[in-house]
């Protein structure tokens, strides 16, 4: 199954575009979760919510609603994954809120820190092993097969990260799951994703997993509502090529 959805909800220039004009604020979540069964918090990374923002979040959105989300940057940018047993435990207490509708959980490293085998070893330890990880590195220094093995050993996928239309990272598969995120499109308007970039990752995708796989999807290229245009297409072609795709609007 495919899991569609946008890095995010929460965009002022979504008002319009996607949201309809009259429509609150504090009514964007139920509207968008009505029309994605999915969505990944990214601002989790900046500030990690309370326990009751999450159960709210999943008072509020449907039974079948998956939430992603991003890991504080505590851990990943400030404490630089180095002793990870306080910030994950903190985390997980928090986003435990949110009940059967946790989704994966995304480690984003910083563009500055090489890998080290033994350090994300020692993080992925501390993590439930009823929750998915992803991971998803920004040095060169990661693409090594010791640092493969360490993401397989602990059953956690490599984030298949895309800008302007290329993978920014190997297309290894690490865990019997999927996890893709979309930062920028090459396509006019900025930052849109053109239909042959589109194909391209559907073609990935569909070679790589089978229907028992799932894959998570999410697009973060949010100005303008480019997300929501480009996720939609994306689930549009997905769906041609005979893949199952989780809601998306316009389908």
């Amino acid at each position: 199954m495919l899991w569609v959805g946008t890095s995010g909800w929460q965009y002022r220039s979504w008002r319009g575009p996607f949201y309809p004009p009259g429509l609150p604020q504090p009514e964007w979540l139920e509207f968008f979760a009505e029309r994605f069964a999915t969505v990944e918090v990214n601002n989790a990374f900046y500030r990690l919510p309370e326990r009751s923002t999450f159960v709210q979040w999943a008072a509020r959105t449907p039974d079948d609603f998956v939430v992603t989300v991003k890991m504080s940057r505590y851990l990943t940018h400030i404490k630089r994954l180095r002793e990870p047993g306080e910030p994950v435990a903190r985390f997980f207490d928090r986003a435990a809120g949110l009940g059967h509708k946790l989704g994966p959980v995304l480690l984003q490293l910083p563009p500055t820190l090489v890998a080290d085998a033994a350090v994300i070893s020692e993080v992925l330890s501390e993590m439930p092993s009823t929750v998915r990880v992803a991971v998803e590195p920004r040095h060169a220094s990661w693409w090594t097969d010791p640092i493969r093995e360490v993401l397989a050993k602990h059953g956690a996928a490599l984030c298949w990260a895309d800008r302007l239309g290329r993978p920014l990272t190997p297309l290894w598969r690490t865990a019997g799951w999927a996890y893709v995120r979309f930062h920028e499109g090459a396509a006019s308007p900025w930052p849109r994703y053109g239909d042959q970039a589109l194909r391209a990752w559907v073609r990935r995708l569909g070679e790589t997993w089978d229907e028992t796989d799932d894959a998570y999807v999410y697009f973060n290229n949010d100005p303008g509502g480019a997300a929501i245009a480009d996720a939609s297409a994306f689930a549009a072609l997905a769906r041609r090529r005979g893949l199952s795709v989780t809601r998306t609007p316009g389908q």
